[in-house]
Formats: C-alpha cells, sequence, structure tokens
C-alpha cells in the first residue's frame, strides 16, 4: 500500500490504492508507464458507507485503508456503481468480513453481480433519483446507463455537493503525493491520460455521456471524485467542460490539427511522407505522427478522437492496405472517431490494392477523403514535389475546421 487515506471532505475519505502492476488494461490499453488508480470512498456517519471496491488482487491494501479508519464490521452500504471487475472483483472477499452490510446498486447491476460473482444475497437495487440517509450525509443515486456499461451508475452527495462519479471524468495514471487536482504541477498530464481514457474506453458511448452530461447540468458540483484519476476539487467544472468538448468530437470531427498514421516496409513510402510533412509544415497546421506498426493503439486513438484532419501513409501489402495500418482504421471506427478529413498516400511494388481495402473502411468511418496518391517503386523527383503540394493542400483543408474549444478552457 503505497498511499494512504486521505479526506476529501469532513468524514468523507479516498481509501484508494495504485496499481502499478498491470500493463494492459481491460487486456488492450498499454498503461505500462503511466499505471492507473482504482478510486474508491468511505463515508463515516450514523450509518457508514463505502463508494466503489477495488479490483481482486488489491484486496489486501483496500482492506487495510478501510481499517485504518473504521472498524469494518461497522460498514452498513456498500455502492457499487459499476460491476466491472477492475471496480468490484474484490466483492467477495469483502462481503466475507462485512456480511451485514447492504449492497446498493441499480436493477441491471444486481444481476450482473449474479453472473459475475455469484451474488444474489442482501443486494437492494435502487431507483433513479432515490436518496438514502446516512445521518449527517445523504446519498443520491444518478442512472447513466453506457457511461460506459449499461448497469452503471453514479452516486451524489447533495449536501456537501460531491459527485462519485464511476468511471466518467477519470484518467488512467496512477497517483502519488496528492489526490487533488490543486495539488499537482503536473496537471496537464493528468489531463491528457483523461483524454486517453475517453478516446480508449468512453467514446464510444458519447451519446450516453451527453445524455449523463445534461441530467448533471442543474446539479451543483463542488467535487468530482471519479474511480480512476485525480479528484477535482478546484476545478470540477473544468473536467465537466473537457467531457462535454470530448463527446462532442464524435459529432463535428475536432480540432483543426493532424493525426498522421505511417508505415511504411523499406522507407519508399515515408520518403514521400517527408515531403507531405514539409507541405503541412508550411501552412502551420499542427500534427502528430504515430507508427502504426511500433504505436500501442491506446496512445493513438486520443489523437484520432482529438483532431479534425488524418493523414493515412501506408503501402500496399498482398493487394490490400499494409495490415497494421487496416488495424488501426478498424479501431477508430469501433471507437466512432467520425467526421474527419482524410488524405491517404503509399507506394505499390506491381499492383496495388491499398486503396481498395481504404475505401471499404470508410463506409464505417464516415471520413472525407480530401486527397490521394500512390506511386509504384521508390518515389521519383516529380513524385517529391507532387508531395510538397499534396500536404499544402490537405493542411489546407483542415484550417478551415474551426475549432470547437480549447482542452485548456
Amino acid at each position: 500500500m503505497d498511499m494512504q487515506p486521505v479526506e476529501i471532505s469532513p468524514d468523507i475519505f479516498w481509501i484508494g490504492v495504485n496499481d502499478h502492476k498491470t500493463d494492459l488494461f481491460e487486456g488492450l490499453w498499454s498503461i505500462v508507464k503511466e499505471g492507473v488508480s482504482y478510486n474508491s470512498y468511505l463515508i463515516k456517519d450514523e450509518k457508514s458507507a463505502i463508494i466503489d471496491l477495488t479490483k481482486e488482487l488489491f484486496t489486501d491494501d483496500f482492506l487495510q485503508q478501510i481499517q485504518s479508519q473504521t472498524d469494518i464490521q461497522k460498514i452498513d452500504y456498500i455502492v457499487i456503481n459499476h460491476v466491472e471487475p477492475d471496480h468490484a472483483s474484490s466483492v467477495n472477499k469483502i462481503r466475507a468480513l462485512m456480511p451485514d452490510a447492504v449492497i446498493l446498486c441499480t436493477e441491471r447491476a444486481r444481476k450482473m453481480l449474479i453472473s459475475f460473482y455469484g451474488m444474489e444475497e442482501n443486494i437492494q437495487a435502487v431507483e433513479d433519483g432515490q436518496i438514502i440517509s446516512l445521518g449527517k450525509h445523504r446519498l443520491q443515486f444518478i442512472y447513466t446507463p453506457n457511461v460506459h456499461w449499461p448497469e452503471t451508475m453514479m452516486t451524489y452527495e447533495p449536501d456537501r455537493q460531491i459527485l462519485f462519479s464511476c468511471d466518467a471524468f477519470g484518467g488512467y495514471k496512477t497517483l502519488s503525493g496528492s489526490i487533488f487536482d490543486d495539488d499537482r504541477a503536473d496537471l496537464d498530464e493528468y489531463i491528457r491520460e483523461a483524454l486517453r481514457y475517453y478516446s480508449n474506453i468512453v467514446a464510444n458511448h458519447s451519446n450516453s455521456v451527453r445524455k449523463a452530461l445534461s441530467k448533471l447540468g442543474n446539479m451543483p458540483i463542488n467535487i468530482v471524485a471519479p474511480s480512476h484519476g485525480l479528484v477535482w476539487r478546484k476545478e470540477a467544472a473544468r473536467i465537466i467542460k473537457l467531457y462535454q468538448t470530448w463527446a462532442d468530437y464524435g459529432d463535428n470531427g475536432g480540432e483543426p490539427f493532424i493525426t498522421v498514421l505511417s508505415g511504411s516496409m523499406y522507407g519508399n513510402t515515408n520518403r514521400f511522407l517527408e515531403k507531405v510533412l514539409e507541405g503541412i509544415k508550411d501552412v502551420g497546421v499542427p500534427y502528430e505522427v504515430f507508427d502504426v506498426a511500433r504505436d500501442q493503439i491506446a496512445y493513438i486513438l486520443p489523437a484520432l478522437w482529438r483532431n479534425q484532419g488524418v493523414l493515412v501513409s501506408a503501402p500496399t501489402y498482398e493487394a490490400a492496405l499494409f495490415p497494421p495500418m487496416t488495424s488501426v482504421l478498424q479501431m477508430a471506427a469501433q471507437k466512432k472517431a467520425f467526421h474527419k478529413k482524410v488524405a491517404r498516400v503509399g507506394s505499390y511494388g506491381w499492383a496495388g490494392g491499398a486503396h481498395r481495402t481504404f475505401e471499404n473502411l470508410l463506409n464505417d468511418l464516415r471520413w472525407e477523403v480530401v486527397d490521394s496518391f500512390e506511386f509504384v517503386g521508390v518515389p521519383k523527383a516529380g513524385d517529391l514535389i507532387r508531395g510538397r503540394d499534396f500536404g499544402i493542400h490537405f493542411a489546407n483543408r483542415v484550417m478551415l475546421a474551426q475549432p470547437v474549444s480549447s482542452q485548456a478552457d
């Protein structure tokens, strides 16, 4: 256990744990460098409650957090906002130590507790908007289905105006030193990791995010306490506004920047790409370059979600598009990174085929093709001249997309 409980408001404590062991979140998204926190919260009152649990691997650390603050037998309620194992797989071990504690969750979550953990006893399904009293504190339950599983809810403490927001407003990166936004000199890193988490985990459900944000719109919120990442006590409004911006990217295509997706077998496509990038630089449009064969998709998706422009640079491989590029574009479609402006460049040896694959992928991506260019073998002098002009033309088209907002708002 590398952190002690932290009081976020009188009688309300963060009792989370840090995960430095997991390499792939959900078995897919790289967190090797960043890690992740599993945030849980304890409210000590006439009746005491734990809000959210932890991953089974960290049950012992989690129990130490609870026991440092209260007798575990005195816990009356366990609020399960979300059944997913990173939140709740410790539930059987925890309940064995507090068998009389009542689990509070949605009706859908109650059924999922049976299918995931074989748990049926002492579970109370709460209604949307229902309020229970703990004594000085109250808990109000807010249904937020598909943010990001169908059984998900948030819990709100109306007297202190604290929103225990589950996966919403969360991010990767372990916590050390302080759990609060206003104590972090590296706040920009946590915001980047919140966007990465959004694009990896939540983006597919952006319509549901907008519905949840609308539901929260009239609620005064002083503190946002998510299940992963920072507790927002100074700039709670900022992370909520960022979520609105990020959710809207799915409809408006994002900011006037360019995501460059690069793949090359023997360097020929990359030689042409260098000239295209010179043209983009001439226009002054910011861009980010990713090697689709080497960069983990978890780091590519945030740029694809945020940036209006996409430059696909990859060769033909066995009469189809370079396979790592195909994989990236398929994931972009799965995550609903729609309404982009895209240009494609590439080489082929004796017969094409990459563009046919590319056009088929566009059926699911809803992207507007601005331009496309292929060459045979190595790029010739005339091709390289064309490359620079290609970049200028594409960058100017992306410039027409006006910023919808700034991440720094």
